[in-house]
């Protein structure tokens, strides 16, 4: 039987909905608190630089009720110097490093751990001395996997939004080539020694192919469940969610 994957529910979009309105209203806490209730192995959240979803104050909420759950924070940071100190306070489970643009509506492509090799390389050995585990947000590329890995990441997070994209609209060729570049790339990283996680625009239509990787541990799945819980509710989203990833992996008991 293959081994179960994780699945960590990022929050963001709780937070986008609530400062569309202002004040405090959905609370992206509750909202986590539920998520695992639910099925969820774990909470992500991405502070932005610019705070467009998450906040300062949403962090330090999570990162306190998490702890006392002894439930797992993956926060996702850009690499800047202002992150690092918030990561080093709160020390969560895990950080992920991602690259981020202002303009950018969502998180665009994979961080360039080749050309910021020199600059990264510290960033992921404080916050390793620190405690946390560090996942480098990356495409499916050979070289960026590599560097990855002497970089000192404990993990690669492999972007699947290309493959997602290809998918959804129809472009067969070219989501089989993506899905390929993420089996191959997921050999790699685990041969390499590096814990292999996958992310980014994953829905229900895409998920199986993805789970069904044997190296892949984790996935992280945000925007869409949001959106489908405005149907469904946040419960019944995630249960069918975890119900796939499992049926991918062959597992009993999966519905």
């Amino acid at each position: 039987m293959s081994e179960r994957v994780r699945l960590g529910v990022n929050i963001d979009h709780v937070a986008t909905v609530r400062n569309a309105r202002g004040g405090l209203y959905p609370d992206p806490v509750r909202a986590a608190q539920d998520a695992l209730i639910a099925g969820a192995d774990g909470i992500t959240a991405h502070l932005r630089e610019d705070r467009r979803h998450i906040s300062d104050r949403d962090i330090d909420q999570l990162s306190a009720v998490l702890r006392d759950q002894e439930r797992p924070l993956n926060l996702e940071m850009a690499v800047t110097q202002e992150m690092l100190a918030i990561a080093l306070h709160h020390r969560p489970h895990a950080v992920c490093l991602v690259p981020e643009k202002r303009e950018e509506r969502t998180t665009e492509g994979g961080l360039d751990v080749v050309g910021g090799h020199n600059w990264i390389t510290p960033f992921v050995r404080q916050l390793t001395e620190a405690g946390s585990r560090v996942s480098l947000f990356i495409g499916a590329d050979p070289k960026q996997i590599e560097a990855s890995h002497r970089a000192g990441a404990a993990v690669v997070e492999l972007h699947t939004g290309a493959y997602c994209d290809a998918v959804r609209e129809g472009r067969t060729e070219e989501a089989e080539a993506e899905l390929a570049a993420l089996r191959a790339g997921a050999v790699q990283a685990h041969a390499l020694g590096l814990e292999v996680h996958a992310g980014h625009g994953i829905d229900y239509d895409t998920v199986t192919p993805v789970a069904a990787i044997p190296e892949i541990m984790e996935l992280n799945i945000g925007h869409f469940l949001i959106g489908e819980a405005i149907f469904v509710g946040l419960g019944p989203a995630i249960a069918r969610m975890r119900d796939l990833m499992d049926q991918a992996r062959g597992l009993d008991g999966a519905a």
